[in-house]
């Protein structure tokens, strides 16, 4: 029978280990999370409960992406973990909206996207979102537009146009989401796209893309031709 501080010492190893192969590069994304519950929970080995978030979840980032609730009601899984994680969570999107605001977006798209999943994945209501930009395209406001339903989050023209216009945007990018996995834009989306474009243009103002996040994918209008790019 192992002794409680042959255990110990066994995890201590363990632990000493993983954070060496992170610091070299080598570790597997469910390791990473594994390393990470390690802080959380200092007491127990958590390589058991690493692998079966992987496996829930499919990756870290849908991890981060879920609501403390959804955290919690993991077996193993207790209010210090949780917070641990919607905090990484929260730097991870500040770090990508101040990276979003250097540069011009389209220098660094993926940046853009990976924003928009942080925002919007696991969410299991439709939102929809407006990224206010500056004449170079850099990031000057985003803004949460709408929240609805499992099916439909309300576009009001009107108040996107004036809050542009208030902000001396160049150009606007569209954001929301589909609680269902890999669902593209519904006709419906591409009648407010048009509508909204439309709108934009006749006061000299750029559509520069509509995004959809649907579970781990994201669809831009712009990329598949939806857009009129003048």
């Amino acid at each position: 029978m192992i002794k409680q501080e042959d255990l110990q010492s066994l995890q201590q190893g363990h632990r000493a280990r993983l954070r060496k192969k992170f610091l070299d590069g080598q570790l597997a994304d469910y390791e990473i999370l594994e390393l990470l519950l390690t802080y959380a929970i200092p007491r127990r080995d958590v390589r058991a409960l690493s692998r079966q978030l992987y496996k829930k979840y499919g990756s870290i980032h849908q991890l981060l992406s879920e609501s403390m609730e959804s955290l919690m009601s993991n077996e193993g899984i207790k209010e210090n973990s949780a917070v641990l994680f919607k905090v990484i969570h929260k730097l991870t999107q500040m770090e990508y909206k101040t990276t979003l605001g250097a540069k011009p977006i389209f220098h660094e798209f993926e940046n853009l996207e990976n924003y928009c999943k942080s925002i919007l994945t696991g969410k299991n209501i439709e939102e929809f979102h407006v990224f206010y930009l500056d004449s170079q395209f850099k990031l000057i406001e985003d803004q949460l537009h709408s929240s609805g339903t499992i099916d439909w989050a309300a576009v009001y023209i009107r108040e996107i146009v004036k809050r542009a216009l208030d902000l001396n945007a160049g150009s606007v990018v569209l954001l929301h989401n589909h609680p269902s996995a890999y669902t593209s834009f519904s006709s419906q989306d591409l009648e407010i796209t048009q509508e909204l474009e439309n709108a934009l243009n006749k006061l000299d103002i750029g559509l520069y893309d509509h995004l959809l996040v649907s579970g781990d994918v994201i669809y831009s209008a712009r990329n598949m031709h939806l857009l009129d790019k003048k």
